[in-house]
């Protein structure tokens, strides 16, 4: 499986962006797609997953209400709506596929087997 991120970019703080994550190659493998991000100088942290069938998604704490997961099975793409973007939420993203579903819950980076190449998204106070 290959995942391409997208839809980085610069914005000011209070805008939007969505990113999306096209998966290739096997798809029909994939349960369950996330979405972490790693800030400059910290650890890579999740931010939100979906289950590719049957329901069932869950995003951080930190981004409830701001963000959404999203997911459009016929183009095997996954998106993340970002809006009330804040400085905090710069980071480079990355989109991350696994084989099963996951509860409704955080999860960790280390049940992820497949990862796309990250998109930097920086936002300006």
């Amino acid at each position: 499986v290959q995942l391409q991120a997208s839809g980085g970019g610069l914005v000011q703080a209070g805008g939007s962006l969505r990113l999306s994550c096209a998966a290739s190659g096997g798809t029909s493998s994939i349960g369950n797609m996330g979405w972490f991000r790693q800030a400059p100088g910290k650890e890579r942290e999740f931010v939100a997953h979906i289950n590719w069938s049957g329901g069932g998604f869950y995003c951080t704490d930190s981004v409830k209400g701001r963000f959404t997961i999203s997911k459009h099975n016929a183009k095997n793409t996954v998106y993340l709506r970002m809006n009330s973007l804040k400085p905090e939420d710069t980071a480079v993203y990355y989109c991350a596929a696994r084989a099963n579903r996951y509860i409704v819950g955080p999860i960790s980076d280390k049940e992820y087997y497949y990862w796309g190449q990250g998109t930097l998204v920086t936002v300006s106070s």
